[in-house]
């Protein structure tokens, strides 16, 4: 079974970890975990122009790695076989793009629990791919 896990580096995506390590150790069969981050470098693009070439890069590089470091560690000390996936733009957009290209069984992503009224308004990454994945999305509520 692969299983895509999404980290930001929040408290929920470390509860959407710890579920993927105890779901993974209760499969029979040969399983895998990727480990993704997705950094919307939409803003940033004007940076771009006025910055010296490669700095927007490698603070985004710099974000991923802060996001996944705590999974990362985690996952090593468990000794269960990850690895990690690190994508720029919209994330529900990449997160889904990744599950389909990357012929996924399943997406883990942690959720904060806010309201549905706040949801609905301020929108979620977590709904916008339940709403639009075609395999199942486990969320896990910190």
């Amino acid at each position: 079974m692969k299983l895509l896990v999404t980290t930001d580096g929040s408290k929920a995506s470390e509860g959407a970890v710890k579920y993927a390590a105890r779901l993974f150790s209760s499969f029979k069969t040969d399983s895998h975990i990727t480990l993704i981050t997705v950094l919307d470098d939409s803003s940033l693009r004007l940076f771009k122009k006025q910055t010296p070439k490669g700095a927007v890069e490698d603070y985004l590089r710099e974000e991923a790695d802060k996001n996944l470091a705590w999974a990362i560690k985690y996952l090593n000390k468990t000794k269960l076989p990850h690895d990690m996936a690190i994508r720029y733009g919209h994330p529900s957009e990449q997160i889904l793009k990744e599950a389909q290209s990357g012929k996924f069984d399943m997406i883990i992503m942690g959720t904060k629990g806010r309201s549905a009224w706040a949801d609905t308004f301020m929108g979620s990454v977590a709904q916008r791919v339940v709403g639009t994945s075609k395999i199942p999305v486990v969320l896990v509520k910190s």
